[in-house]
């Protein structure tokens, strides 16, 4: 890659294989990045519907048992089911207040006979991606990855103040341990170099885990109390197929289909390039295919990991086999309770300096997807303004769409999807000014860089 493409200088690209040593601390900085949030889910999701103790320690191993064959399967293809890119799968938040509402209303079992049905509809999106592609151009694409980085540092700075719902939220002790590895994990990727450097986010973890310890704010009760050995129950909560809670689901399963490809946008981005047709339609089958398979053993749904695509971009690390790793890591956890449990005892205020670039790295990855492929002329501005002021607007202030029914404000009320939808509709009937260039701003990509006129500038498979 030239300088001048719009890549990162990368330690290791798709196919490197980093020493074995290295490339475990490698995955392991993956795993201790995403293992809270997605088993939170299942944690969030339990206590709402009063679910005991065995059944809370059950759904929490499906979820990491799932979201490590996910991730394997991602890596590594199964036929056309895979991207073959380094993307980390986990249960995502989008998805609790569906789960919430219908478990408390309906039951678990129709829970997951919806995540089993309408999950699938990113199976269709992926069969027939060749159809919609000319919709997600890199000014799509770069705005939805934009807006994913965006709307989660807020729940970056709720880690970092000891978790949303914590008692002792904004404490000094809490803001000081986000930034002492805030401090650690920045310090070492600017003025350090080698694995010193790629290691920086688990090295910041590790001391911050350290110093919440000598402060005695780590409870170790739930390691104790916690089994050695899980198996997966297919169907241990039934299911139930409620066309209310399915037609939710579905609508949610969407919304994870166009982070997916925004995460995908991010992911190659590193490269200076957008995501081939083939990775997006692999990517898509192992969300719904994955989603499907969990939802049958009792996991929650499945999608991409959006401070993952942050680690990548962070430290350059781009190894599939790295990621590989990762999620060989996360489906021992998820057989192995009692490790899972000792990971699990790292305060949110720890995690919360490391997430914080984590997804400020992935808006800036949205930033740089679109100045590689798109000029800054007044239409494209005007899109950037429109799409990003609307996303964020209805996410810090959802009340402003209390007036709307009730699936009207959840849907309009999304921020990825209110910034795509805003995105894909300007940018399909706004025509493209072929000769017009705003003075004082960049030229037409020339030579080999992908043209910013074409509408359809999705790069197709080799």
């Amino acid at each position: 890659m030239s300088p001048n493409d719009g890549s990162i200088e990368l330690a290791y690209e798709l196919e490197e294989k980093p020493p074995a040593l290295k490339s475990f601390f490698l995955g392991l900085q993956h795993v201790s990045a995403m293992f809270v949030p997605t088993i939170a889910v299942a944690i969030i999701v339990s206590g709402a519907i009063g679910l005991g103790a065995a059944d809370t320690t059950y759904l929490i191993q499906m979820v990491l048992i799932f979201s490590g064959l996910a991730t394997l399967v991602q890596v590594f293809p199964i036929g056309p089911v895979g991207a073959r890119l380094p993307i980390v799968m986990g249960s995502s938040f989008a998805f609790v207040g569906a789960a919430i509402a219908i478990g408390g209303q309906y039951g678990l079992d129709a829970v997951f006979g919806a995540i089993v049905v309408a999950s699938l509809v990113e199976v269709v999106i992926a069969w027939q991606f060749s159809r919609v592609k000319r919709f997600f151009p890199p000014l799509v694409t770069g705005l939805i990855v934009m807006i994913i980085g965006l709307y989660l540092i807020p729940v970056g700075i709720d880690y970092a103040a000891g978790g949303a719902e914590a008692p002792d939220y904004g404490a000094l002790y809490h803001l000081g341990l986000a930034m002492l590895v805030l401090g650690i994990t920045v310090g070492m990727n600017l003025f350090m170099k080698g694995a010193w450097r790629v290691l920086s986010i688990l090295v910041g973890i590790a001391v911050g885990y350290l110093a919440a310890i000598a402060i005695g704010i780590v409870d170790f009760t739930p390691v104790a109390e916690t089994n050695w050995f899980a198996l997966p129950v297919p169907g241990r909560f039934g299911f139930a197929f409620e066309p209310v809670a399915i037609l939710t689901f579905t609508a949610l399963f969407i919304t994870a289909a166009i982070e997916s490809i925004g995460d995908m946008s991010g992911i190659t981005a590193a490269e200076g390039r957008n995501p081939k047709e083939r990775e997006i339609r692999g990517g898509l089958f192992v969300d719904g295919f994955g989603s499907s398979l969990g939802g049958i053993f009792g996991a929650f749904p499945l999608t991409t990991f959006s401070q993952n695509v942050g680690i990548i971009n962070f430290t350059g690390v781009m190894s599939r086999y790295v990621v590989g790793i990762g999620g060989g890591i996360l489906l021992v956890l998820g057989f192995i309770p009692k490790i899972s449990a000792i990971v699990a005892t790292i305060p949110d205020s720890v995690l919360g300096g490391a997430v914080l670039i984590m997804f400020g790295m992935v808006m800036a990855s949205g930033l740089r997807l679109i100045f590689l492929n798109e000029q800054m002329n007044r239409r494209n501005m005007v899109i950037i303004a429109v799409s990003i002021g609307l996303g964020l607007g209805v996410e810090v202030r959802p009340e402003a769409l209390g007036a709307l029914p009730g699936s009207a404000e959840i849907f309009f009320g999304n921020a990825v999807i209110m910034t795509a939808f805003s995105a894909v509709l300007l940018n399909t009937f706004v025509s493209r000014p072929d000769d017009e260039f705003e003075s004082g701003l960049e030229e037409p990509v020339t030579g080999d860089d992908p043209s910013p006129h074409d509408p359809a500038a999705m790069q197709e498979d080799d």
